[in-house]
């Protein structure tokens, strides 16, 4: 099964992946996909607020961070690792349970990334906000390094993530029930 819709002006067709018996979620990969990298980073920047640095969480919202970085004419951005390298100094932890793993993760930064962080106008963004957790584990880890959260935006808000008042979206991706039906 599959759901067809139209981001950032471009039509994209999202394969439904099942998550229970009763629910499925179209699944939106910008990996390999530059076109539509492009166009939803120069969307998003439209609407973004004044920032000194773009902040995601490992792995899919790396290539929307990268092109809205290089878009915007800032150099840097900071990646929320899933677990710690070997560079990485003095790391700071927080735990995620997402809507699309299967267990609960860690995401962490080192000393490096937090000297970005820590006093900055932070922009988070992330190509699907769903549940919020990761966005709230995000949040925390920001916040306990310092710095000044002004904005969060994704290209797609999902089920009642579309309701919420404190992100910036795209589009709406609904819910979907096991026969392909969206629900929310």
């Amino acid at each position: 099964m599959e759901y067809e819709m139209t981001i950032a002006g471009l039509k994209r067709t999202l394969p439904l992946c099942p998550i229970s018996d009763t629910t499925q979620i179209g699944a939106f990969v910008m990996f390999g996909d530059s076109e539509i990298t492009e166009k939803a980073a120069a969307e998003l920047l439209k609407q973004a607020p004044e920032f000194d640095v773009i902040v995601t969480a490992e792995s899919k919202g790396i290539p929307l961070a990268h092109e809205m970085s290089r878009q915007s004419g800032y150099s840097d951005y900071v990646v929320m690792r899933k677990g710690a390298k070997l560079y990485m100094r003095n790391v700071i932890y927080t735990k995620v349970n997402s809507i699309t793993t299967d267990h609960i993760q860690t995401l962490c930064i080192g000393e490096d990334d937090e000297k970005l962080i820590r006093g900055a106008r932070v922009l988070i963004v992330d190509d699907v906000i769903s549940t919020g957790e990761s966005l709230k584990s995000m949040e925390t880890l920001i916040s306990q390094v310092g710095g000044n959260i002004v904005g969060r935006m994704s290209v797609l808000a999902e089920g009642d993530a579309a309701d919420r008042d404190d992100i910036i979206f795209l589009e709406k991706l609904p819910l979907f029930d096991s026969h392909g039906n969206p629900i929310k």
